[in-house]
């Protein structure tokens, strides 16, 4: 059966310690590059890319058993965590922004029809998209600062569980970090309401991006106490939402964690306004071609023998209509002849 991959970062190191039977890392030290990631991602999930990964750390695998869902974990303001060591890791080469736009793109074009769950949030910028079944799982999930702010301090939430330490309920950077953290609780505690969307034939994918720590760290320092709570809080409730989302799908799912102390640039999504008509192009001022599409080829030979058929179809149709014997090939005629002769 299935084990569990869990994946860390810890600085500028891609650590794999955990994996299932269905992802096999292999052990080296070869950098992966940040914009790859979702790459790798994608891979593992058993989808293709347009370009091929010449990365060796991630091999084949079993093809006819992918995991069911897979849990990306983005930790910004650090540049590592102390999660458990037990594993291969890889250091990481041009930590750039990345998204899982093109997985969630993947999943819901084949398998649309089945309406898996795609979750994809950064809370403390109240940035959430949800497609499928993630609209009636996750319709009580907070999403903005007000409902994180008042989810805190509801009866249920982990400030009554939670071992604060030095840090503080009426600090509002503690509250970010903290209800981050009740994010990560809400999400796996809803779907465990929902037991059954996570044993369908459909992939998953849960895209989280949390800045609480980065926060933490330009209030009080990244040698401060509070900070040293925090990381220490972060990767123990990294610990335990990597458990249960593991329960919850039965071992077959797979849990990275990316550690980012800061990207080399800004991250630039495509965006469109519904009231937009249309988006301006941007015109070539080199005159350069299209980059090469690798369906170009099997387009072309579609479209090229079907055009060469249609005109061998005509020259023979053609031939025959003119070379016919109206007399002797054409049935309307001797009808019309045979009916003359017996009137």
């Amino acid at each position: 059966d299935s084990f569990f991959l869990f994946l860390g970062v810890c600085g500028d190191e891609f650590s794999v310690l955990r994996s299932p039977q269905s992802v096999v890392f292999r052990d080296g030290s070869w950098p992966i590059p940040g914009e790859r990631i979702p790459d790798v991602a994608a891979l593992s999930m058993g989808f293709s890319v347009e370009d091929d990964l010449s990365w060796p750390g991630l091999a084949v695998g079993d093809l006819f058993h992918r995991p069911r869902a897979t849990v990306l974990v983005t930790v910004k303001g650090v540049d590592k965590l102390a999660l458990p060591v037990k594993g291969i890791s890889y250091p990481i080469e041009n930590a750039v922004p990345f998204s899982l736009d093109s997985v969630a793109n993947a999943i819901h074009t084949l398998f649309s029809e089945e309406t898996p769950v795609v979750l994809q949030l950064a809370p403390s910028e109240e940035r959430v998209y949800m497609v499928g079944k993630a609209n009636s799982v996750f319709e009580d999930l907070s999403v903005t600062l007000r409902q994180l702010r008042n989810r805190l301090f509801q009866d249920n939430s982990i400030l009554s569980s939670l071992p604060l330490n030095s840090l503080s309920r009426n600090n509002e950077v503690d509250l970010l970090f903290l209800s981050e953290l009740q994010v990560l609780h809400d999400i796996a505690s809803l779907l465990s309401r929902h037991k059954h969307l996570a044993k369908d034939h459909s992939p998953d994918l849960y895209s989280l991006e949390l800045a609480g720590l980065e926060e933490v760290g330009k209030r009080y320092g990244e040698d401060s106490q509070q900070f040293k709570d925090a990381s220490q809080i972060l990767v123990d409730s990294l610990q335990k939402f990597a458990d249960e989302m593991f329960n919850l799908y039965s071992g077959n799912a797979v849990v990275e964690v990316v550690a980012v102390k800061a990207f080399n640039s800004p991250l630039m999504r495509k965006t469109r306004s519904i009231l937009q008509s249309s988006e301006s192009k941007k015109e070539n001022p080199y005159n350069l071609a299209y980059p090469y599409n690798y369906n170009y080829s099997v387009i072309f030979n579609i479209i090229l023998w079907m055009m060469i058929g249609l005109a061998l179809a005509v020259i023979v149709i053609s031939y025959n209509l003119w070379n016919m014997d109206p007399g002797y090939d054409s049935i309307i005629y001797r009808m019309t002849n045979q009916k003359i002769r017996m009137d």
